[in-house]
């Protein structure tokens, strides 16, 4: 590690393959704590290259558990978190909402590490039962549209950095790995990121594959469309810019979508979307985001449209029903 920090003090970058070594032999436990918190703060101070986080990713995937489960088309839906916004739960609220309207959803998602509440944190909070049972899953997926892929369950091999990365408590270049290494891989994926940057080097990652995806910055710098202004998206066809008007709604203030300051909190916010009693900007903004992830299936039709239909479906309690399924099928 010695060297490997030398050289990256001297502001050098890894190769892809470089990468990908470091990684694995973090995971074998070849470094003290000392030396990975040294690595990870590396790129805290200077941005990572797209060969850096591809080998990583690459890592990722090789040491992951893969359960097995029957799938054709499935959407991942997450953000990369490290916006420091701590809004509620939004990504793991569209999950459910697509859920709802019959399309398959594998959710990768962990404890929150730079936020109050991850998806982890939320969904164990209100009686999800983590697991990486692959026929537990298949039934999950089979009932409710959706299974929730716990991130520590199927990366074990990260198990030494998590410590390190809580104590640390800052966004990290895992925030940027997380969307990245869901170990299904489902071919279509709706995700925010953090920066304009890390954007752009989603981008060229998803370009050299067959996946169908979407790629959200809020230019008031949020990780989803936060509808406090305008955000990006970037897809297979191009970039474009996307307002509240956008949807048919008007602008909403910041402080509208904070995600409270326990889980316990951001769990009532969370049931409170569900049974569709929230303020109304709760509902707008998760309609928001489900109608980008929509638009992966349905690029033809307008997102105003898409929006109105999310909105209808939280409204019917469809999508309280999918949370139950869910919900009663982890328990069993």
């Amino acid at each position: 590690m010695k060297e490997i920090l030398n050289h990256l003090f001297q502001h050098n970058t890894l190769s892809k393959s470089e990468a990908t070594e470091v990684l694995k032999d973090i995971s074998k436990e070849k470094y003290n704590e000392h030396q990975v918190a040294a690595f990870i703060s590396i790129f805290q101070m200077r941005s990572i290259s797209v060969d850096e986080l591809a080998g990583f990713r690459d890592a990722m995937l090789e040491l992951s558990t893969k359960p097995s489960i029957d799938f054709e088309d499935a959407i991942d839906l997450c953000g990369t978190g490290g916006d420091g916004k701590n809004t509620f739960n939004i990504s793991t609220l569209t999950a459910f909402v697509l859920a709802a309207m019959n399309k398959k959803v594998i959710k990768h998602g962990n404890y929150g590490v730079s936020s109050v509440c991850g998806s982890s944190n939320v969904l164990e909070q209100l009686g999800y039962k983590f697991t990486n049972d692959g026929s537990k899953l298949q039934r999950q997926l089979d009932t409710s549209n959706l299974c929730f892929l716990h991130a520590p369950l199927f990366h074990p091999a990260m198990k030494f950095v998590a410590p390190i990365r809580k104590q640390m408590g800052v966004k990290t270049f895992f925030n940027m790995l997380g969307p990245l290494v869901n170990p299904l891989q489902p071919n279509m994926q709706s995700v925010g990121v953090f920066s304009l940057k890390l954007q752009r080097i989603y981008n060229h990652l998803f370009q050299g594959s067959n996946k169908a995806y979407s790629i959200v910055f809020d230019l008031e710098g949020y990780d989803e469309v936060s509808l406090t202004g305008t955000s990006k998206v970037i897809t297979k066809n191009g970039e474009s810019l996307v307002k509240p008007e956008s949807f048919g709604t008007i602008p909403i203030m910041q402080e509208s979508i904070f995600g409270g300051n326990t889980v316990q909190e951001a769990a009532n916010i969370f049931l409170n979307v569900l049974d569709n009693r929230c303020p109304k900007e709760h509902l707008e903004v998760v309609a928001a985001n489900s109608a980008i992830a929509l638009s992966l299936y349905s690029p033809n039709i307008e997102l105003k449209q898409l929006y109105h239909q999310s909105k209808e479906t939280i409204e019917s309690g469809l999508v309280r029903r999918t949370f139950d399924k869910l919900l009663a099928a982890s328990s069993s």
